[in-house]
């Protein structure tokens, strides 16, 4: 499964993987459950591969932080979205230490960590797309 077909829906809590086009919208699965529903056209749906986390620089691809984060936990889950504020803090600190402090909040913090967490349950361990991969070799090779 690409990264790119991960999407987050607007008002709907958990992660969808992208499964087709539809008159009215598109058909997602749920990658807690496996359960596939309808996210109507005017559902705001966001691909995890457009995200992005506010930092000092430049912003953060949210694929960028989700590795981050594996390398720190060694492939396996992040702490509970449902920790304190604190220890939510000082996790992403640990994370991406040149996070925006005053842009990224606690809720945007237990999304991410809850994110991450559903992805590594469903075995999703890849965290960019292939065409972000094969950019970032033919640049190194240069």
């Amino acid at each position: 499964m690409d990264f790119k077909d991960i999407l987050a829906i607007s008002g709907q809590s958990g992660l969808y993987r992208f499964v087709a086009q539809s008159r009215n919208g598109i058909i997602v699965e749920s990658l807690a459950n496996g359960t596939r529903s309808c996210a109507s056209a005017s559902a705001r749906v966001s691909a995890l591969s457009e995200i992005a986390i506010f930092t000092e620089g430049e912003d953060m691809p949210l694929a960028k932080v989700f590795q981050s984060i594996y390398e720190k936990q060694e492939g396996k889950e992040a702490i509970s979205p449902k920790s304190t504020p604190d220890e939510l803090k000082r996790f992403f600190a640990e994370v991406l230490p040149e996070y925006d402090r005053d842009r990224v909040h606690v809720s945007d913090m237990k999304k991410v960590v809850a994110w991450y967490n559903l992805l590594i349950a469903a075995g999703i361990t890849q965290f960019e797309t292939e065409e972000k991969a094969q950019e970032e070799e033919s640049q190194e090779q240069k």
